[in-house]
C-alpha cells in the first residue's frame, strides 16, 4: 500500500487535485453576487399605458409594446361583442366585430378555440399565456399594430 505522500509527489496528480479543489471553491462562491451587478436601463421612446406587471380584468400583463402577453392561468377569454373568429397563422386567431369595424384583434397561444360566429360573452378559447394584439386598418389597406384599449381587454378577460 502506498503512502499518501508518495501519491501527492506525482506532479500530474497534484495539479489535478489542486484544479479540482479550485473548481469546488469557485462553484461555491467565485461568481460575483447578482446584487453587485447594476441593472441596465433603457429609454424606450414609445410608452403605452399597459406595461408588464399591469393588471387588467384581474389578470397580469407579462409583456408589452407589440403583442401584449396576458397571464390567463388556464382561464378563458370571451368575445367582447358579437363577432367572428377566424384562424390566422402561427396558432393565432383573428376576432372581428361590426362594433369596432376599423379594428381586428389577434389572439395567439390559446387552446380549445371557438371558430366562426360568436356572441358577446361566448368563450373564444383558454390558455396559460395569451399573446394579444390590436390592429387598425390603415388607408393603404394594411393593418398596423396599435396600443390595445384597456376597456376592450377587460371585456375579453371578463368572467361572466
Amino acid at each position: 500500500m502506498r503512502d499518501i505522500r508518495s501519491v501527492f509527489s506525482n506532479e500530474r496528480i497534484r495539479r489535478a487535485l489542486i484544479g479540482m479543489s479550485t473548481l469546488v471553491v469557485c462553484l461555491a462562491g467565485c461568481s460575483q453576487p447578482s446584487e453587485m451587478i447594476a441593472p441596465r436601463t433603457l429609454e424606450i421612446q414609445q410608452q403605452w399605458d399597459l406595461q408588464p406587471g399591469s393588471l387588467v380584468g384581474g389578470r397580469r400583463i407579462s409583456g408589452g409594446l407589440g403583442d401584449i402577453s396576458v397571464d390567463l392561468g388556464g382561464g378563458n377569454i370571451h368575445a367582447p361583442f358579437d363577432g367572428k373568429v377566424q384562424p390566422h397563422e402561427h396558432q393565432c386567431l383573428i376576432y372581428s366585430t361590426p362594433e369596432v369595424p376599423a379594428y381586428v384583434f389577434r389572439f395567439c397561444d390559446l387552446d380549445k378555440v371557438a371558430l366562426g360566429d360568436v356572441r358577446e360573452g361566448d368563450v373564444i378559447g383558454k390558455g396559460n399565456i395569451m399573446q394579444f394584439a390590436a390592429l387598425r386598418k390603415q388607408p393603404s389597406g394594411q393593418w398596423a399594430m396599435v396600443e390595445p384599449s384597456t376597456s376592450m381587454l377587460e371585456r375579453i378577460l371578463a368572467r361572466p
